[in-house]
């Protein structure tokens, strides 16, 4: 009899040209406790699967890993497979998606990272692990800061005074300066032409994302998450990004005493876990498999009919056939 062999995936392409790295987020970061880089490192994952991990395997520290970069690379697959894959990966316990608050020199902002590791490991040990890197920034969140050339010294001619203005002739009307919620709204359609929004629209929406700043977040971190993962077709740019604001609302972060880890004056850092999925963000307890609790639910496998159906009760089929011969005598 002819042995037959299970069909293996095909070889990812190896790393052979030099890759961009992601300036503002999903840059991969590689983990400790890596096994051996061999063929068995994902022998268990189905086929596509298998495929897209060895080519994130081969990526370099810093190259850009999201769904649309590896779409292009990856020539077998859509982005919409490419999600489903990572999805099953970060189940499967190779990633989690991170969101990273670096604060120092007066300055916040909020790096988008993806923590890959050929040997998949649980729940528990991904909790440890992103709560060290809390401690330690990396290489893609700290900015080399340049200190500002000396400028000579230039004699300024004095101001003359200013002439008096009467009250109320030409004085001009006092117009209070936008808040951040609204600069914010208003810059998403530099950043993505399809989140276009209006005076009017940035004025009705300004609310929910003033809600977003109080609970610690940057502008940047704000634009992240409202411009990720767009559908390709956007009806109303309003109603979207609403939805998102109201959806991925962050939860309140307890202001917590700066880490002893680390040498004194080095930045502060905060870290959420992202769902793979949809990129809400979170603590790494909340999120497990890299899923939040919706997303979770909605790829749960269906149970089968057979289980909710109800236990039909033992007859004693003797009885009953004697039962059957009783009524169909003739009396």
């Amino acid at each position: 009899m002819a042995t037959q062999h299970p069909s293996s995936a095909p070889p990812a392409p190896a790393a052979s040209r030099p890759y961009s790295k992601a300036p503002t987020g999903y840059g991969k970061q590689t983990v400790p406790a890596q096994g051996p880089a061999d063929t068995a490192a994902f022998a268990l994952l189905p086929e596509r699967e298998r495929y897209v991990a060895g080519y994130v395997d081969h990526l370099p520290d810093g190259a850009a890993m999201d769904i649309k970069s590896l779409a292009k690379d990856l020539p077998l697959y859509g982005q919409m497979a490419i999600g489903t894959a990572l999805r099953a990966l970060a189940v499967a316990g190779h990633l989690r998606r991170v969101r990273c608050r670096v604060e120092g020199a007066g300055q916040c902002r909020w790096v988008t990272l993806t923590y890959w590791s050929r040997t998949a490991h649980d729940n528990e040990w991904w909790s440890a692990t992103l709560a060290g890197e809390a401690a330690t920034a990396p290489e893609q969140a700290s900015a080399p800061s340049a200190e500002p050339a000396a400028v000579p010294r230039q004699r300024t001619a004095p101001t003359p005074p200013a002439p008096r203005e009467e009250p109320g002739v030409g004085a001009p009307s006092a117009v209070s300066a936008p808040s951040p919620a609204y600069l914010a709204l208003a810059g998403l359609g530099r950043r993505e032409p399809r989140l276009a929004l209006s005076a009017a629209d940035c004025s009705a929406l300004e609310p929910l994302a003033a809600a977003w700043f109080a609970r610690g977040v940057s502008a940047d971190y704000l634009t992240s998450a409202l411009t990720a993962g767009l559908p390709e077709r956007i009806g109303s740019p309003i109603g979207l990004v609403r939805r998102r604001l109201t959806d991925k609302m962050p939860p309140h972060l307890l202001t917590a005493p700066a880490p002893t880890q680390g040498p004194p004056g080095a930045p502060a850092r905060s870290v959420l876990v992202e769902c793979t999925d949809c990129g809400r963000p979170g603590p790494a307890e909340a999120l497990p498999d890299g899923l939040c609790r919706p997303c979770a639910t909605a790829h749960q496998p269906a149970e089968s009919s057979e289980a909710e159906a109800p236990v039909e009760i033992e007859r004693d089929v003797p009885a009953l056939v004697a039962s059957l011969r009783n009524l169909m005598r003739t009396p």
